[in-house]
């Protein structure tokens, strides 16, 4: 029986189904998706724990969770490997006749209280896994134990036209939150929740027993935890983040955000080598670019072969570009391979997929109307037949 303790542990929600990403999914948590030519998902709050000092993490997963488990594995590529704390893996809680599935994300802790208690922590760390992002927890937790809080919640600043898409912190002057609104119609703050939420551990607990016992609750941290501990005067401050931040939730924003990786100026820098973002890499180390390629304002990853033209893409790790292909704004996937004379535009071409010979995926936004046009996706593992066209918005 171990009788240390944790100033902090971290559990990290990573069982979504992700079922705005369609095809991408299908297969896989959403946290499990690739990102960024050698990274997936879950590496940036696996990464944002390890350079924040936190050593513990409880990963919950439930949806398709296999590739997700054999990815993390035993925590080596994050640093996550110590006797006592180290990721783990929490699937829902097997009962003798039956498992049950998590009913919301309060449920998913409550699930897994006995996980927590073992480290007997100060204060609990809540993470999502479908976030793009770089952040320092342990200045949160600073911050959060400055106030003397019982509950400390992430913000961002978001566009006053945005910010009916988000839970909204009204805040007093000294950043002590007053009200929560769900997506109000008529926001009366920009400060928009990123769901991160660092409780004191044994307020949490008491309002997780309770929140479980009510039979109307849906279980959830945003519908009811939340309110309930600001209707009981709780002491809840918001922490204002300001990096880049985003949730890629869907095709376009998943897009996006891979995109601004080749955007010096969207804040978003993987290459900062005083916060690593790290990942499992199973690669062959080097690439091969044939003579004759263009490769322009582009991302190529470990173990590829290319022999075409590459411009403002990401090329994920273990791709093969055969000659005569063009490759535009796009996002390839690992494992990937595309045949000789195919055109790409504005698409993500999903793992292990094949574009056969003179397929052309997707078209510049041009010519199009705004409702009209969108990224063309192909789904992971699937074959384009020679000589097809995928056109803007078709998802397959």
């Amino acid at each position: 029986m171990y009788h240390k303790k944790k100033e902090c542990v971290a559990m990290l929600l990573a069982g979504g189904q992700g079922s705005r990403l369609m095809v991408l999914t299908e297969d896989t948590a959403k946290p499990a998706v690739p990102f960024g030519g050698k990274y997936r998902i879950i590496d940036f709050p696996l990464s944002n724990c390890v350079n924040s000092g936190i050593d513990t993490v409880g990963i919950l997963t439930q949806y398709q969770p296999l590739e997700l488990n054999d990815y993390i594995g035993n925590g080596g590529p994050w640093g996550l490997t110590s006797n006592f704390g180290g990721a783990h893996i929490l699937p829902p809680y097997s009962k003798s006749k039956n498992s049950e599935w998590y009913k919301g994300t309060a449920n998913a802790i409550y699930q897994n209280m006995s996980f927590i208690e073992r480290y007997d922590p100060e204060y609990i760390l809540i993470l999502s896994g479908d976030h793009v992002y770089k952040m320092d927890y342990s200045k949160m937790l600073e911050y959060h134990k400055a106030k003397k809080a019982e509950c400390t919640i992430a913000v961002l600043d978001v566009p006053i036209e945005e910010a009916s898409r988000f839970g909204i912190m009204n805040l007093n002057k000294d950043g002590s939150i007053y009200e929560f609104e769900e997506k109000p119609k008529v926001p009366k703050s920009t400060k928009a929740s990123m769901g991160i939420y660092i409780f004191n551990w044994k307020i949490l607990k008491k309002y997780l027993i309770e929140d479980e016992e009510d039979k109307k609750s849906s279980k959830d941290f945003g519908k009811n935890v939340i309110p309930h501990l600001l209707g009981d005067g709780r002491k809840m401050f918001a922490y204002l983040f300001e990096g880049y931040w985003k949730d890629v939730g869907t095709i376009d924003s998943l897009w996006q955000s891979n995109m601004d990786l080749l955007n010096p100026d969207s804040g978003l820098n993987l290459e900062d080598p005083t916060f690593k973002i790290y990942a499992r890499n199973y690669a062959n180390p080097s690439s091969f670019v044939c003579k004759g390629s263009l490769i322009e304002n582009s991302f190529v990853a470990e173990g590829c072969t290319v022999n075409g033209n590459i411009i403002n893409s990401i090329i994920s790790t273990g791709c093969y570009i055969e000659k005569g292909t063009q490759i535009e704004n796009s996002v390839i996937m690992p494992n990937t391979r595309i045949e000789e004379g195919s055109l790409i535009k504005y698409a993500i071409v999903g793992e292990e997929a094949t574009i056969s010979n003179n397929s052309k995926v997707g078209d510049d936004p041009e010519g199009y109307s705004n409702s009209d046009w969108g990224i063309a996706v192909v789904g992971k593992g699937k074959t384009v037949d020679p000589d097809t066209v995928v056109k803007v918005k078709e998802v397959i």
